[in-house]
């Protein structure tokens, strides 16, 4: 089977969805995840995402 379309939806996004995550200031990782911090909306990286989850 072909993988031609994974990750299309990336590819749209500025620089590939990729700069600084707002919360563990890595540069470089994609940025792709929103979530509500403090009330306000931003996205933020995988690691990040994870940690968050579980610290509910």
């Amino acid at each position: 089977m072909s993988k031609a379309h994974r990750g299309k939806g990336i590819r749209e996004l500025f620089a590939r969805g990729r700069g600084t995550c707002p919360v563990c200031k890595r540069e470089g990782v994609k940025v792709v995840y929103e979530q509500e911090i403090e009330g306000k909306k931003l996205k933020i990286c995988k690691t990040c995402k994870a940690t968050l989850a579980n610290k509910k």
